[in-house]
C-alpha cells in the first residue's frame, strides 16, 4: 500500500479530534497546551492505535479507538514539553516552532504538560461506545507504559546515563522504556478496543516492541544525519550531551543494519494477518526511512 496518503488522512483526523478535545478558551494554559499539541508531527502513536484496531476488526476504526489514540498523543506531547525544559534537554525548537517554555515560560510549560497528561486520562475514562471493562484495560495498559515502570523511568535512565557509555543491553532496555513502551501501548490499545483475541494481541505486541526499538534507533541516526529543516529540531545534540546512542555503540552502518533487522522481525509478527494489516507493515518500513 502507499503509506503517504494513509498517514496524511489519519493524521488529519487526529488533528481535528485533538482540536475538538482541547478547544481554545482564551486562557494562557490552554494556549500553551494547544501550542505544543497542535504543532503537527508524525502522529505515529495514534495512527498505530487506529491501524492495529483495523487489522483486528477488518473495518474502519470506531470512535473509541480514535479517542484512545488522541489521549496517547496528549501523553506523548506532555513528555516532549517536559523533555524540552531547561532542567532536562533545554531545547529551543520542537516540531519547527519554539518549545513551550520558550513560547510562554517555564512554569506555564510545566503546567501545560501536567494538564495534557491529566486530560488524557479523562478522555480514556470516557471512550465513546466502549464498555467499562475495555476502558479499564486500556487505562491500565497506557498508565503502566507512561509511568515509573515505563516512559518516565526510561527518561530518568536517559538523563542519568549522560556521559556514561552504556552497553547494548542497557541501551536497549532504556529505550524499551522511554520510547517503546508507549508505542506498544498504542498498538495494544487499538487491538483491545477491537476485541483482539489473546494470540492476535500477542503478535501485535511483538510487532510493536520491534518497531518501538527501531524507531529509537532511527531517531539516533537522524540526530547525526538528519536535516534540521525537515526535522523541526536541532541535530547533533546527543553527541553534545555525551549520550549513549546506537551509532556511537555500533557505528552508523551497524545501527542501520540493526534497525533493518528489527523491522524484518516486526514484519514476521504480522504474517498471520491479512490485507488490513497493510498499514502496519508500511509503517514498519517507514520508521527507518523517514527523514523527521
Amino acid at each position: 500500500m502507499e503509506l503517504k496518503p494513509y498517514l496524511a488522512q489519519k493524521a488529519g483526523s487526529v488533528e481535528q479530534l485533538l482540536n475538538d478535545l482541547v478547544k481554545e478558551d482564551g486562557t494562557r494554559l490552554t494556549a500553551a497546551m494547544r501550542h505544543s499539541l497542535l504543532a503537527g508531527g508524525k502522529r505515529i502513536r495514534p495512527v498505530l492505535c487506529v491501524a492495529a484496531a483495523e487489522a483486528i476488526s477488518g473495518k474502519a476504526a470506531e470512535a473509541a479507538v480514535w479517542h484512545s489514540g488522541c489521549a496517547i498523543e496528549m501523553i506523548h506531547t506532555y513528555s516532549l514539553i517536559h523533555d524540552d525544559l531547561p532542567a532536562m534537554d533545554d531545547d529551543d525548537l520542537r516540531r519547527g516552532r519554539p518549545t513551550c517554555h520558550r513560547a510562554f515560560d517555564e512554569a506555564t510549560a510545566i503546567l501545560a504538560g501536567d494538564a495534557l497528561l491529566t486530560l488524557a486520562f479523562e478522555v480514556l475514562g470516557n471512550l465513546p461506545g466502549a464498555d467499562a471493562q475495555k476502558c479499564l484495560a486500556v487505562i491500565r495498559r497506557i498508565s503502566a507504559a507512561a509511568g515509573p515502570r515505563g516512559m518516565v523511568e526510561g527518561q530518568m535512565r536517559d538523563m542519568a546515563a549522560e556521559g556514561t557509555a552504556l552497553d547494548a543491553w542497557a541501551l536497549q532496555e532504556m529505550h524499551g522504556l522511554k520510547t517503546g513502551a508507549m508505542i506498544e501501548a498504542s498498538v495494544a490499545s487499538g487491538a483491545i478496543l477491537a476485541d483482539a483475541d489473546p494470540e492476535s494481541l500477542s503478535a501485535l505486541i511483538r510487532y510493536a516492541r520491534k518497531i518501538g526499538l527501531a524507531f529509537q534507533v532511527a531517531d539516533d541516526i537522524l540526530n547525526v544525519e538528519g536535516d534540521p529543516e525537515k526535522m523541526g529540531k536541532a541535530v547533533g545534540t546527543d553527541q553534545l550531551r555525551k549520550k549513549s546512542t546506537y551509532p556511537s555503540l555500533m557505528g552508523m552502518d551497524g545501527a542501520k543494519a540493526f534497525a533493518e533487522g528489527l523491522v524484518a522481525e516486526a514484519l514476521d509478527a504480522l504474517i498471520p494477518f491479512d490485507k488490513w494489516a497493510g498499514p502496519l507493515r508500511a509503517i514498519a518500513a517507514y520508521i527507518i526511512t523517514r527523514k523527521r
